[in-house]
């Protein structure tokens, strides 16, 4: 574990979107960065597209929409 140090503005945009994903900031923060990192990597795919492919690896049941 170690400490990244970030600017005020961008700990309190965390720490409101923590208490809305009830994620703790520090699981909040992670998150951002892991999907930042995937984006880079993975450069044509939708921030949907990434969310599906974390879902799949970690073998998470993903229900089909089933629109009329």
């Amino acid at each position: 574990m170690g400490i990244v140090k970030i600017g005020e503005e961008l700990h309190e945009d965390i720490r409101k979107a923590s208490s809305v994903m009830c994620r703790s900031i520090n699981a909040q923060a992670e998150f951002w960065m892991k999907v930042g990192m995937l984006a880079e990597a993975n450069p044509t795919l939708s921030f949907n597209e990434i969310i599906k492919m974390e879902l799949e690896a970690a073998d998470v049941n993903i229900p089909t929409s089933t629109a009329a």
